[in-house]
């Protein structure tokens, strides 16, 4: 909601609304603005402070002492008022108590553990394509994205079959909160009551399959690593983390390809670049786009005093155009060295599920390469009004063999 405090001395104020359909649908002209600005502004409309740029953006993610996760990653400040759900115990939580459950999942959801899940992921992207080729023209959010990540990242988790949307559904509320609570969170919430113990009914162990991920964070709790309580708070973590992001990344990789057919060209000539061609994915139409931090004592920053238990809003979209970083900054190139893009954050509060997702895209795009498979645009683009992700709602595509 809006505040009444002036603008601190040294930050210029702006009162761009960052959350209004229009500002959310097109957010690369005012992210420009901002940046211009300066390394701070004050956004007057919601009385917090803004970074627009790469430098401070990550900077401040790597402080997670002075720039606290412990009280909301959104613009709901816990320690003035009571967040809606219980808080994430990995995402909005800090050292030491952050470090001992980080650990448990890390290792749950690290590269070498997931490396079992790769076949399996393979044999179901291939089995998408083949529907992909039979039926050419496609709506590619529902018959791919959605399709692929609802299947292979609950099956992993070891989710039983039924309305995986529920999922979707959740993540929309758990994301859509870290904004202000405006019409587009009040949206989101109305299938709340019934969502959210859909969601902690999924995580009880008995509904767990054996040996699959949640069924490891349990095998945790039997070593005494972690609580019987515990356990299910953070497979729910796995839920947040793992399904709205994976989907929006895909559908914004396919879009960033059809809109570069150059790029893709090189992909499909060279299936080994889909890693880093990825990377670039998450820098240009980052699909996490804005979070934020609260500080824990006064601090300075490019220049202007923050004081404690105040709320720094971040965007990873606007951090990861930043011509001050990378040249070229609005243009899609994937053979540009991409290191330090905080498309899925950074350090210890880095998202937890990025190594799946990046199996997933990895596998998914790789296929779709090895098989020469090419994918074009058939109609309109249609983006997502979210108050943190950027994604797409709507993108008729048509596939064929190269």
């Amino acid at each position: 909601m809006p505040q009444d405090a002036a603008p601190p001395r040294g930050a210029p104020a702006s009162d761009i609304d960052p959350f209004t359909p229009k500002n959310i649908l097109d957010p690369y002209t005012w992210h420009h603005e901002l940046r211009e600005l300066g390394p701070m502004v004050w956004l007057s409309r919601y009385g917090c402070y803004f970074a627009p740029r790469y430098a401070e953006a990550y900077n401040i993610i790597a402080d997670y002492q002075t720039f606290c996760s412990s009280a909301g990653v959104g613009f709901t400040n816990f320690n003035k008022e009571t967040p809606w759900r219980q808080p994430s115990m990995l995402l909005e939580a800090d050292p030491p108590e952050h470090t001992r459950r980080r650990a448990i999942v890390g290792r749950i959801l690290s590269a070498p553990n997931l490396r079992a899940f790769r076949a399996g992921f393979e044999v179901e992207a291939n089995a998408l394509i083949d529907r992909l080729l039979e039926a050419g023209e496609v709506e590619a959010m529902h018959d791919v994205a959605q399709a692929f990540v609802l299947k292979v990242f609950p099956d992993a988790v070891g989710i039983a079959d039924g309305d995986r949307m529920n999922l979707i559904k959740y993540g929309t509320m758990v994301f859509n909160a870290f904004g202000p609570k405006n019409a587009i969170f009040d949206d989101c919430m109305k299938d709340a009551a019934e969502v959210a113990p859909w969601i902690m009914e999924r995580c009880l162990h008995k509904n767990l399959k054996p040996g699959k991920l949640g069924d490891q964070v349990y095998q945790a709790v039997a070593g005494g690593q972690i609580t019987e309580e515990e356990a299910p708070i953070l497979v729910r973590s796995f839920l947040s983390a793992g399904v709205d992001t994976t989907i929006y990344a895909v559908g914004n990789a396919l879009w960033s390809f059809a809109t570069n057919r150059a790029e893709w060209a090189k992909v499909k000539a060279n299936p080994a670049l889909v890693k880093q061609a990825f990377e670039e994915v998450l820098r240009y139409e980052s699909p996490f786009q804005t979070f934020f931090r609260t500080t824990t004592r006064d601090v300075e920053l490019a220049g202007v005093t923050i004081p404690g238990n105040e709320k720094v809003m971040l965007n990873m979209g606007s951090a990861n155009r930043d011509p001050r970083k990378w040249e070229r900054a609005d243009v899609f190139d994937i053979s540009r060295d991409v290191r330090g893009h905080v498309g899925l954050g950074y350090g210890i509060h880095a998202c937890i599920g990025q190594m799946i997702s990046r199996l997933e895209n990895d596998v998914l795009f790789t296929e779709l390469a090895r098989r020469k498979v090419d994918f074009e645009m058939t109609g309109p683009v249609q983006h997502i009004v979210h108050n943190t992700l950027r994604g797409i709602s709507r993108l008729p595509m048509r596939f064929k063999q190269g």
